[in-house]
């Protein structure tokens, strides 16, 4: 298990995107589908999976949130022909951001909305490293326009495995964009690939819960230290989520969730459910109490 996980908020069509990702992607796969009942947002479905390796969590809970380009996915592909074979896959009833051309940073590329409105750029990058399929980016914009170097060190802070890695910066006329803040700024955090950019362009988006960092803890002292670190704004903490000073979700999770969520026993289930639900922060042993471990134990 990864780290950090992407989580993607879909209205219903939770399983029906992890089905057509996964049927996209090369080297994918669903790992697993389930329902969870009486939640705020009613019965919701989830969906587990892996695209091209890397881990992907889905859930159906209502049309609360509408993803943005705030939050995208870099998808590198090896050949030109990769590239136009998920452009003509993932453009399907979706919106064009960059039109599939030629550009100064790469041969091939474009930036599309899918079906759903998740936004993926596509990239030829042959000869370059490339470790990472599909790595997440964040754009900051609006009152976050000129914070992308800023977030990124912080959250290099906050993780114990990170690095910066070279910014590529805008120039003196690039504006609306000022000269020095970030154009394109690759990070890893835990291993991970990540990337970031600032635009001052007039956008009518930023960050909101529609995609969201799930940092997986085996421990409370994890928990403890992420929400200590990453929470930024009481009103928005609720069953482990939480938006750091950015605007960016994050979900603090316990990985024990994960099994007493999926037990068979539905009883067992409704308890763990009904405890996270009066939570903010988790609290691991008060859910190992709820799911019965402690009298199992015993």
């Amino acid at each position: 298990m990864h780290k950090i996980t992407p989580h993607l908020w879909f209205d219903k069509e939770a399983k029906e995107a992890a089905q057509l990702y996964t049927s996209i992607f090369p080297n994918s796969k669903i790992k697993s589908l389930s329902t969870l009942d009486n939640t705020p947002s009613g019965t919701v479905d989830f969906a587990s999976i892996e695209l091209a390796g890397q881990e992907f969590r889905l859930i159906s809970a209502g049309p609360l949130f509408k993803f943005t380009p705030a939050v995208s996915f870099i998808v590198a592909c090896q050949t030109k022909e990769e590239v136009d074979t998920l452009w003509r896959e993932l453009s399907k009833g979706g919106s064009v951001l960059m039109p599939l051309d030629q550009y100064p940073f790469s041969e091939r590329y474009g930036w599309t909305t899918d079906r759903y409105g998740l936004s993926w750029p596509l990239m030829f990058v042959s000869g370059r490293e490339n470790t990472q399929k599909i790595t997440p980016m964040l754009m900051f914009t609006g009152n976050n326009a000129g914070k992308a170097e800023e977030a990124i060190r912080f959250y290099a802070s906050v993780f114990r495995n990170a690095k910066v890695n070279d910014v590529f910066r805008y120039g003196a006329n690039e504006a609306p964009d000022k000269e020095g803040t970030v154009k394109y700024a690759p990070f890893t955090l835990e291993g991970q690939a990540f990337s970031a950019m600032d635009s001052a362009h007039p956008h009518n988006f930023t960050f909101n819960e529609a995609v969201s960092l799930i940092v997986n803890c085996d421990s409370q002292e994890e928990i403890d230290h992420y929400w200590e670190k990453l929470s930024a704004d009481p009103k928005a903490e609720a069953c482990g989520w939480l938006k750091d000073q950015y605007g960016v979700s994050w979900q603090v999770t316990p990985t024990a969730l994960g099994k007493m969520l999926s037990d068979g026993d539905r009883e067992r289930v409704s308890r763990v459910t009904k405890a996270f639900l009066r939570m903010k922060k988790f609290d691991i042993p008060k859910l190992e109490e709820a799911y019965g471990e402690n009298n199992q134990a015993a």
